[in-house]
């Protein structure tokens, strides 16, 4: 077998980006960002892209990212305009009591959750017809009306059955997206099923449920003993925890390596062990960071008020009021530094996630077949760009 770095063929996917790079580009765009009132996201949102697309080798070939901020800034603007009535809706029945409050929350959710498959299915067609290989487009065919319907009709049989039927679901809307899918002239096949996911699914479905019977019974045999509720409450979350990721590992290599290209087939292989290691990773960064957030903020409220104006040893609410009385400047900071520490939350989250994830996928991949792709003939872009927006509008965008 030759090496993955140096094979064409066989094994020849690879992801050569360091985080810092990320880092630095992520940093940059979040402070740009301030001054733009958010607006900067979106020439952010295609640097990030280009990024990760660029830096993703298959057969020695890069990736390449089409798309511009001027796209999803009028995508953005389309997906406003074409929420707003929902979004008025559902404030008009903030304001009703009674059954007609409850009957119109629940068909203005049932709209969004419609409209969530439909954005989701625009938005990866969105990012595909922008997406390039050896000069040659990738495209989302099909119609995103009849995937929303089919997500729709689907999960009300997953509530029905409990969750039951979930894998039936997943095969059903993996094998529409992908078999719609097209490089150039040539079709995207899934020979997926049902089955590919019953086995990891059921197993954790079914442990979970097993175990939390039992921890059911025993704490309530110890009737009136805090600590059979703790000790297994905590085993429960634990192996729902482990569980969950040794889940989601198995379903993403199988699913993935159900995937073809005519003669072209991807081999993927996951390990929950890393997928555990990034949360882990990230609950130890976002702990370090909110605890230097406390702690200037801190700083910041006494160096404001005055170390004798504090009442006691931290600042309480009275503090943080006559704080808000000082003046514009002030209460900007005290807003400003709220902001940073959500955006210090949000980039350390692409930085072990979002990186991680990327590059889970591309270094567990094995590609062979590819030079049955020489003969595929390029396809004209799609123009659309309403899709995106919609996802984004939803806040449901992703890479």
């Amino acid at each position: 077998m030759t090496d993955r770095g140096e094979d064409t063929d066989v094994g020849s996917a690879r992801f050569v980006a360091g985080r810092w790079p990320l880092f630095w580009l992520l940093l940059r765009g979040y402070l740009l960002m301030l001054p733009t009132l958010g607006i900067y996201r979106f020439w952010l949102t295609t640097q990030t892209r280009r990024f990760y697309w660029t830096n993703t080798l298959i057969g020695g070939e890069p990736l390449e990212y089409t798309g511009n901020a001027l796209q999803l800034l009028v995508g953005f603007f389309f997906a406003v305009a074409f929420f707003l009535p929902l979004y008025i809706a559902f404030f008009y029945f903030a304001t009703q009591g009674g059954d007609v409050a409850v009957i119109g929350y629940g068909v203005v959710g049932l709209l969004f959750w419609f409209m969530t498959g439909y954005a989701l299915y625009r938005a990866r067609d969105f990012r595909l017809s922008r997406t390039l290989w050896r000069g040659i487009r990738f495209d989302q065919r099909g119609s995103a009306w009849a995937y929303a319907a089919r997500r729709f009709l689907w999960s009300l049989v997953v509530l029905a059955t409990l969750g039951l039927a979930y894998p039936f679901m997943a095969a059903s809307l993996w094998r529409y997206r992908w078999t719609h899918c097209f490089y150039g002239d040539r079709r995207f096949a899934f020979s997926g099923s049902w089955r590919t996911l019953a086995g990891p699914f059921y197993r954790l479905y079914f442990g979970l449920l097993i175990l939390a019977v039992i921890a059911f019974i025993i704490a309530v045999t110890l009737e009136g003993r805090a600590w059979p509720w703790l000790v297994f409450g905590s085993l429960f979350l634990l192996c729902a925890f482990l569980g969950w990721y040794h889940y989601r590992a198995r379903t993403l290599s199988r699913l993935y390596s159900c995937v073809t290209l005519g003669a072209a087939r991807l081999d993927l292989r996951v390990r929950a062990r890393i997928l555990v290691g990034q949360v882990l990773a990230y609950g130890a960064l976002a702990l370090l960071w909110s605890i230097l957030c406390f702690v200037g903020g801190i700083i910041v409220v006494i160096l404001l008020l005055g170390e004798g104006a504090v009442a006691s040893g931290l600042p309480d609410a009275a503090d943080l009021a006559r704080l808000a009385r000082t003046g514009w400047a002030e209460v900007a900071l005290v807003i400003g530094s709220y902001l940073g520490f959500v955006g210090g939350l949000a980039l350390l989250g692409e930085v072990v996630f979002g990186y991680g994830y990327w590059a889970l996928l591309a270094r567990g991949a094995r590609v062979s077949g590819l030079e049955s792709l020489a003969s595929v003939r390029a396809a004209a872009e799609d123009r659309s760009v309403v899709g995106e927006g919609l996802a984004d509008a939803l806040n449901i965008g992703a890479y």
